[in-house]
């Protein structure tokens, strides 16, 4: 168009070996233009490059560190093969700064005096759902506005060309496509993708669905009509405490919790008697920004400690005055659900400590907050995840009885715990570990919550 070595693009993938398809299916395309275009092969360079300067780029990276290679570049185009291969949304975000361009038009008239118009910015992204990325791109792309719709933020912003404060309109968009537009597919690639028989992934890849869970580690038995109940004042002979894991630049996560021990509870209008053993997950408060994925609050443990002593408080029906270094994150609780609030287990980590330096429990403990270490034996995680499963298959048997009360110890959390509702019930399966979650997956309040399954006292005899 005449923007010469102003216009460079580059696409992302999350390795160098997922390039291979569109690098190939660019060289159908490319050379079909005869205008002189070379591809460069060697694994350093992987562009195409044009005899008046443009360039388009193939790379791969899926973390914030992967930003610094590009760091200071211009990138008119940014493309991402499957974003939702992209764990979070760092790298992504990352990019944006440099969406940019130095092209100014009046700088490059043609020969005629005719002037380009400036280039367009843009970042154009492909996708299936499902995926380890699945949670951030439905929540950028799919939840604030139906499919087709642009979504326009307005903000004032200083341009640097011409001096003043203006508003500029920032677009978004997400457009579905169907495989019925596509001319190019084969019938019988339609029938496999008809005969996949995990109902997500048929959901996911044949009628282009956000509303399924992403190769979850529990989706084959989580049902949030059955799991998810309403809360109930907590007997006092029931054992009520909290599991942490720690994070500072990623979140931590405090989980509140109830233990059955076999004695009736007034749910519902009605006496239910739980099985020893039973869970339920009543409170909780995930170090994270409203609105972000895997981000942390960078909070000192002190603070943290002086929150979760708060939130005991509260829980246990005391009055007390919210520390003002807590009034952050994602806090789900219900004053005066329970008697008391008694240490449950934390991360391992939290306990190791330097050759001079209190370690991250003993600072805790100085703000009257204790926890006992948590089991992360060898096989823990697995373990975990089995006992867990369990759990939600004897409640998902329960509410097939008469009753509708399982006859082994199970798993519940109230409606008001809507993050980890949100976060635990979707995670993906490790890929190499199939029984484990994925461990890029933002997995904090899982493992808050392995740590409690593990620690249980009663009515339980094996996975």
């Amino acid at each position: 168009m005449g923007y010469g070595s102003f216009w460079r693009g580059v696409i992302f993938d999350t390795e160098y070996k997922n390039l291979g398809d569109i690098i190939t299916q660019s060289k159908r395309m490319f050379r079909q233009f005869g205008d002189g275009a070379r591809f460069l092969s060697s694994q350093s360079e992987l562009r195409w490059v044009w005899p008046t300067g443009e360039e388009l780029l193939f790379r791969y990276g899926s973390d914030e560190d992967a930003y610094w290679d590009y760091h200071g570049q211009e990138f008119p185009f940014i493309g991402f093969n499957e974003l939702t291969k992209q764990p979070d949304s760092k790298f992504y975000e990352a990019m944006f700064s440099c969406r940019r361009s130095s092209f100014r038009p009046q700088d490059y008239p043609l020969p005629n005096g005719r002037l380009l118009p400036s280039i367009p910015l843009e970042t154009f992204s492909t996708t299936n759902p499902f995926g380890i990325g699945h949670s951030w791109v439905k929540k950028r792309f799919i939840e604030p506005m139906p499919r087709g719709r642009v979504l326009r933020t307005t903000q004032t912003v200083f341009n640097p060309q011409t001096k003043q404060e203006e508003p500029i309109t920032l677009t978004r968009v997400a457009i579905h496509g169907s495989y019925k537009e596509n001319p190019f597919l084969d019938p019988q690639y339609v029938a496999t993708l008809m005969a996949i028989k995990d109902p997500n992934k048929r959901k996911a890849w044949v009628d282009g669905s956000w509303d399924v869970t992403s190769g979850g580690r529990f989706d084959h038995l989580w049902n949030e009509n059955v799991h998810v109940i309403r809360p109930f004042l907590i007997p006092d002979g029931w054992k009520v405490d909290r599991s942490h894991d720690w994070g500072e630049s990623k979140p931590f996560a405090n989980l509140w919790w109830a233990e059955s021990n076999g004695e009736p509870v007034l749910h519902d209008g009605r006496w239910i008697t739980y099985p020893a053993g039973t869970l339920f997950l009543i409170g909780e408060w995930y170090g994270c920004p409203p609105g972000e994925l895997n981000t942390g609050l960078n909070m000192s443990s002190t603070n943290v400690a002086r929150g979760v002593a708060w939130i005991d408080k509260r829980m246990a029906g005391h009055e007390a005055v919210m520390p003002e270094s807590i009034n952050q994150g994602q806090i789900n609780i219900i004053p005066g659900i329970c008697r008391v609030v008694e240490p449950g287990p934390a991360d391992n980590a939290i306990f190791n400590t330097g050759d001079s330096e209190r370690s991250i429990a003993e600072k805790m403990r100085s703000e009257g907050v204790k926890w006992l270490p948590a089991d992360k034996r060898p096989g823990s995680r697995v373990n975990g995840a089995a006992v867990f499963c369990s759990m939600l298959e004897a409640a998902l048997e329960g509410k097939d009885k008469e009753a509708g009360v399982p006859e082994k110890p199970a798993f519940y959390v109230f409606n008001h715990c809507r993050g980890w509702i949100s976060r635990v019930p979707v995670l993906p399966r490790d890929s190499k570990k199939p029984d484990d979650v994925d461990t890029k997956a933002e997995d904090h309040d899982w493992d808050a919550t392995r740590y409690r399954v593990l620690k249980r006292t009663g009515g339980w005899a094996g996975a």
